[in-house]
């Protein structure tokens, strides 16, 4: 049986519905732009054809609700078996510990991956996380939803500071906190360190 990995994308969440259309109207847009390729694109290939990577698309990344999220997010749930590996990148992460603190997870999760994922509500470039906030004091429970958990951020992360995840390391006694250098929000093509990360589970 393949070893499964689910991976949760980023994307924005607002509380003031006016500042995500202000945020909006400051964008800019190159039409002739190519897709810019990330490690996320490459995950299937780089752990290979002993597991079986899901890539759930979430519904509205752009100004993101969390129950919209939750409802996508338990539709791929019935196609998961014991030992699960989950990745949250950024709002994922965000997502991924909201959601296992308020909720039972039906199978085992062996690994749980939060990369360069917020802590609590703060400004991240405008936007302040939306309604994906949780508790921070439940966070320790998330030491009985998953075997092992590892916190992977960057010291220069220019959206979420690094101080995030020193507050998950506070809060989970037990996670690896995995601190890089140079990988701003984790953009990059590649990401081996997570990639060993997840081998390394056995």
């Amino acid at each position: 049986m393949k070893k499964q990995v689910v991976f949760i994308h980023g994307g924005e969440a607002f509380s003031d519905y006016s500042v995500f259309l202000e945020s909006l109207q400051q964008q800019s847009v190159d039409p002739y732009a190519k897709p810019s390729k990330r490690w996320h694109h490459n995950l299937q290939e780089s752990l290979g054809e002993a597991y079986e990577v899901f890539r759930p698309s979430m519904p509205n990344s752009e100004n993101a609700k969390y129950i919209e999220w939750k409802i996508w997010f338990e539709k791929y749930i019935p196609f998961l078996h014991d030992g699960v590996v989950l990745i949250g990148h950024s709002q994922g992460g965000y997502f991924l510990v909201k959601y296992l603190i308020e909720n039972t997870f039906p199978v085992t999760i062996q690994g749980l991956y939060l990369a360069a994922a917020p802590f609590e509500p703060d400004d991240f470039g405008g936007e302040d996380g939306g309604d994906f906030n949780f508790d921070t004091k439940l966070v320790p429970l998330l030491s009985q939803k998953a075997q092992n958990i590892a916190i992977l951020h960057s010291n220069d992360d220019p959206v979420v500071p690094v101080a995030h995840a020193y507050k998950y390391k506070e809060a989970l006694h037990s996670a690896k906190v995995v601190i890089l250098e140079d990988k701003l929000h984790f953009w990059q093509e590649e990401f081996e360190e997570l990639i060993e990360e997840i081998r390394g589970l056995g």
